[in-house]
């Protein structure tokens, strides 16, 4: 099932990056290689449960994260896409930033809700 194995593999890339990690960071979090974390990310390997596991526990999400529900309605997958990009960007925001993003967002919330 190439497109579950793309799927996730798109995923711990997201995950990943909304992390703040390097692939290297998250091959030595795991235990794994580098490139090998790489490959997986381009859905280029099979994974084995146990290899999940280890990338689950670097990543530090529940595994659910990580196999998107590949019917997902397309505003499912937009919104998933768009928190994770979300967190990428405040990753190394200070608290402050942090206070200033929430603010915009809440006044974008208004204006649509008009």
């Amino acid at each position: 099932m190439t497109t579950l194995r793309n799927s996730v593999g798109e995923r711990i890339r997201a995950i990943r990056k909304a992390k703040g990690l390097t692939q290297q960071q998250l091959a030595e979090l795991s235990g794994l290689d580098d490139a090998y974390v790489g490959s997986l990310e381009r859905g280029e390997r099979n994974f084995s449960i146990d290899t999940l596991e280890k990338i689950v526990v670097a990543l530090n999400v529940p595994a659910q994260d990580l196999i998107m529900d590949i019917d997902d309605n397309k505003e499912s997958m937009l919104r998933r896409n768009a928190l994770d990009e979300y967190s990428e960007i405040i990753n190394n925001l200070k608290a402050t930033e942090i206070v200033i993003v929430k603010n915009i967002l809440k006044e974008l919330r208004r204006a649509f809700e008009h």
